[in-house]
């Protein structure tokens, strides 16, 4: 049961993330270049690093146990980029 709606909780909290996404890359500008260029590497980054926890052990030994780690895992990347990407725009850090 805590997987599933876990799973759920991942799904409403991506869909978040990518208007949040969209809005920034289809305003353009640095800001919107340098956010698809993040989402390229952070997804590349998220799926290595869930690569070898998997192949440690670290995310659990049993199915059930890898698909909670995995979910929380994910959880926690989108709920960092939703944090950021909620907050304004700065174009001179970019």
């Amino acid at each position: 049961m805590t997987a599933g709606f876990d799973l759920w909780m991942l799904g409403a909290e991506a869909g978040s993330v990518m208007m949040l996404r969209t809005a920034r890359i289809a305003a353009g500008g640095s800001a919107g270049a340098a956010e698809a260029e993040l989402m390229v590497t952070e997804k590349i980054r998220a799926a290595i690093e869930l690569q070898t926890r998997l192949m440690s052990g670290t995310l659990g030994v049993t199915a059930l146990g890898a698909t909670q780690g995995t979910l929380k895992h994910y959880r926690r990347k989108v709920a960092a980029n939703n944090r950021r990407l909620s907050r304004p725009v700065d174009d001179r850090r970019t």
